[in-house]
């Protein structure tokens, strides 16, 4: 029997919903098939449910739908219509296929005319023919079609959508925009440690699969072969000398030390009956070092007293002390003793010496928190005191040689030694610097006074006794090297623009790291530091990015009112045409951290931009990176400057846009850049929507409520307080300044988040409801400060994308889909 003319439409219909619609007609088609199919044989007239067979269910045979887009499969094409191929089979299946891609939310309708049976599939799910949803992305569509013998049929396909500009077809050949998914799916590296001989590496990743599931992997490789000689998921440690990994297991007889040879594989236990703690190997090899915990005194669970601000924290009143064991006798030391707090620092090459740290609690007084640094000989316990309570301090190490230490520490350390700020300014305390101690005489050296990257990372390598540090470069985090004899600076050039991590081979000139930048995620590389030449040895970003095009992102910088160069970058969607006007989306953190170029980040620039948005970063003025002066503006200004900047930059950046749509500007923020959110809206009326994450809107009560509200406001209001700066804790809080919001605000808080309580969303959105202006409050149960369960972390970052295409876009319907208008 001949097949009927066939007539594929996603229709136009009277619905509301597609008032607006667009036709896009679809003249090539991916074919796959045709797929003969046989009756089977019968044992029997009916099956186990009594019902005849009818060559009708063959639709249901299941067949490899993203096959039909294998790129070696034929188009079949046609102005007026396709012809579907012939088979002289008595049945047989066929699969049409085709690419779309759509920047926004939106709905489409498809109605089938002239075809027996047919099933349609969007992204690899039966869909039915009503109304079907997409998201923004790019999208396959197949239909699996059943024909008989020599049966053929002329197709037509007409894409309808919800409005116009909503969906484009594409092709594979094209590549497709980056999704939300593309950033949480996938392998990443979580660190890398190279062996003393610099010729194996163990890389540590992370594997998340669709659906949340995440993989913990490690692997060992011979580096100039890229050979895996181990793979697995224990937490393998280098030994510090020989060329061979440890790791602790349990086993017959407790738990075990184990030490592996990558050549052979072959296992050699250590040690067992070990205690329970982390444990780390001498530089000799000879002993273990363990940091070791002891429980805290328990109070009962109903009603019970709070003995500090810091005690409502779970786990507090354990205490840590240092303990060595020593592995040819088989006995654990105890090195410290005491109520406080003790933390290993490092251990010298010789193995002689340990550097820890003691901290000690003082509430009545910035810094609140002291640390004292120790010398001690583990064979004597014999103890120098380096440093007496320096609240500003945060590593320490020594030279190869143990003869100095080198100290990472803010400007403030030290009596303010290496203090580079305005006479009226306290430096930010996320500002690091290094700073280097004779052991033999305790005179401090600054070393980075004149420098303005933030040091982050830093490794005194013993190979070639120089010492390499990362360190955040403005927006960017590079790599330098530090010459022990004059002290001189200078940059290590990389590939990347932001380094993750390094590792240094003990006994090899050799570097191994991993770093990404605006336009690749993840890559690791190899370093000869007698030439400083990098090779890739791994690149996960050609796998995560196979496909996907994306928009440029491109410098911008502006000089404000006040006369300083801020620093910002844009992201331009990847089919951007300048004669369009754009709605932009401003990004920034607010002060302390700069707003970096990392490729994957909680607020993804690269998906925004594939969903029709221009984002600009900008990073305002008390961001690290940018030197001491710049940071040290973060403190005591509660938003003043920081929020002149963003305002400034906004302004120029659309001024000198004729792209920008100066109308439609979003501006999104977390934590600190949550109160810039609020505090912003109180200050200009350029942004159509704003968006506060876990912001504060009170600056008196997040200053006593959070866990650590008072130690943070160390940082930013550094010996201010509520009752002795009115002016920054009342007057620059968005709550005290709520009647002057007009701007459409969302608030997004976790009910869990010990840092930022959810009260400070609660009384921002009650105070905007009362006042009658348009704000969204959204709750994310049992998260904390980061969203970081899986299915709630799409949930939430679907709701920023829909409160954007609501007031940017002039588009509700994503918002009242996952929102829908109630009256109660």
């Amino acid at each position: 029997m001949k097949m009927k003319k066939i007539l594929f439409i996603f229709a136009l219909t009277a619905f509301a919903l597609f008032v607006q619609a667009e036709e896009i007609k679809v003249n090539t088609l991916k074919y796959a098939g045709p797929y003969d199919m046989q009756k089977p044989f019968f044992i029997d007239e009916t099956d186990v449910n009594a019902k005849k067979y009818s060559a009708e269910t063959i639709i249901d045979t299941p067949l490899p739908l993203a096959d039909v887009f294998d790129s070696e499969q034929s188009d079949i094409k046609g102005n007026d219509g396709i012809i579907l191929p012939k088979s002289s089979a008595e049945h047989a299946l066929h699969l049409l296929g085709f690419t779309i891609q759509n920047n926004r939310y939106g709905k489409a309708k498809l109605t089938v005319e002239g075809l027996k049976k047919y099933q349609l599939f969007v992204d690899g799910l039966k869909a039915g023919t009503d109304s079907i949803v997409f998201e923004p992305g790019t999208h396959q569509i197949v239909i699996k079609v059943l024909t008989t013998k020599n049966d053929a049929g002329k197709v037509k396909v007409i894409v309808a959508t919800s409005k116009n500009g909503f969906m484009k077809l594409t092709d594979q050949k094209d590549g497709r925009n980056i999704l939300l998914t593309d950033i949480l799916h996938g392998k990443r590296f979580s660190g890398v440690s190279v062996s003393s001989d610099g010729k194996y590496l163990i890389t540590n990743y992370t594997d998340t699969k669709p659906g949340g599931t995440t993989n913990y992997i490690s692997t060992i490789t011979e580096i100039v072969s890229g050979r895996i000689v181990a793979q697995g998921s224990e937490d393998w440690q280098w030994m510090p000398r020989s060329v061979k990994y440890y790791y602790f297991r349990s086993g017959q007889h407790g738990r075990e030390l184990v030490t592996v040879d990558p050549q052979t594989g072959s296992e050699t236990v250590l040690a067992n009956q070990l205690p329970e703690g982390r444990a780390v190997m001498a530089p000799t090899e000879d002993y273990l070092l363990y940091m070791m915990r002891q429980e805290g005194p328990k109070e009962r669970k109903d009603v019970y007293e709070v003995l500090v601000p810091d005690d409502r924290q779970p786990g507090w009143r354990n205490r840590s002390y240092l303990a060595k064991y020593d592995l040819k006798r088989h006995v654990l030391q105890q090195l410290t003793y005491g109520y406080r707090n003790m933390y290993l620092n490092d251990i010298s090459q010789d193995g002689k010496c340990i550097l820890f740290s003691v901290s000690t609690e003082r509430l009545t007084k910035r810094p609140t928190t002291l640390q004292t640094v120790y010398c001690m000989n583990v064979n004597t316990l014999e103890t120098e005191k380096l440093v007496d309570g320096d609240g500003f301090l945060s590593g320490s190490s020594f030279s190869p040689d143990a003869k100095q230490v080198l100290f990472q520490g803010t400007p403030e350390s030290f009596n303010g030694v290496g203090k580079n700020v305005k006479p009226d300014q306290i430096p930010s305390m996320y500002d690091y610097q290094l700073y280097v101690m004779d052991i033999k005489n305790k005179e401090v050296k600054p070393l980075t006074k004149n420098f303005n990257p933030n040091v982050t990372n830093v490794e005194w390598s013993s190979a070639d006794e120089k010492i390499y540090f990362m360190a955040e470069n403005k927006d960017s985090v590079s790599l330098y090297r530090m010459e022990p004899n004059s002290w001189e600076i200078s940059q290590v050039r990389v590939p990347e623009e932001l380094v993750k991590g390094f590792t240094l081979a003990k006994n090899a000139p050799m570097m191994v790291y991993c770093g990404q930048g605006t336009h690749n995620s993840d890559r690791i590389y190899t370093m000869d530091l007698g030439n400083d030449k990098s090779s890739l040895i791994e690149d996960l970003s050609k796998d995560i990015l196979n496909g996907i095009t994306l928009g440029e992102c491109k410098s911008w910088n502006f000089v404000n009112s006040r006369g300083d160069t801020i620093y910002g970058r844009y992201y331009l969607p990847a089919d951007f045409n300048p004669a369009k006007q754009y709605p932009m989306v401003v990004d920034y953190y607010g002060g302390c951290s700069p707003t970096s170029r990392t490729f994957e980040s909680r607020y993804p620039q690269h998906v925004y931009a594939s969903m029709g948005y221009v984002v600009y970063v900008v990073n305002p003025s008390g961001a690290t990176g940018f030197g001491q002066e710049f940071a040290a503006r973060h403190v005591n200004t509660a938003g003043k400057g920081v929020a002149d900047d963003i305002i400034e930059g906004v302004k120029k950046f659309t001024a000198e846009h004729s792209f920008i749509n100066p109308k439609k500007i979003g501006c999104i923020g977390a934590s600190y850049g949550g109160f810039m959110t609020q505090y912003l809206q109180t200050q200009t009326d350029i942004f159509a929507a704003a968006i506060s994450h876990a912001g504060i809107s009170d600056h008196t009560s997040y200053w006593g409520e959070g866990y650590w509200g008072y130690s943070y406001s160390e940082v930013s209001m550094a010996n201010s307080y509520p009752w002795t700066r009115k002016d920054l804790y009342v007057d620059q809080s968005p709550l005290f300044n709520a009647d002057k919001i007009h701007t459409p605000l969302l608030f997004l808080h976790g009910t869990a988040d010990t840092n930022v309580p959810v009260g400070e969303s609660i009384q921002m959105f009650t105070a905007l409801k009362l006042l009658g202006r348009p704000t969204a409050f959204v709750l994310v149960d049992g998260q904390n400060h980061h969203i970081l369960d899986y299915e709630k972390r799409i949930r939430w970052q679907n709701t920023i994308f829909a409160w954007f295409q609501k007031w940017l876009q002039d588009d509700d319907s994503w918002w009242e889909a996952l929102y829908p208008t109630r009256t109660l």
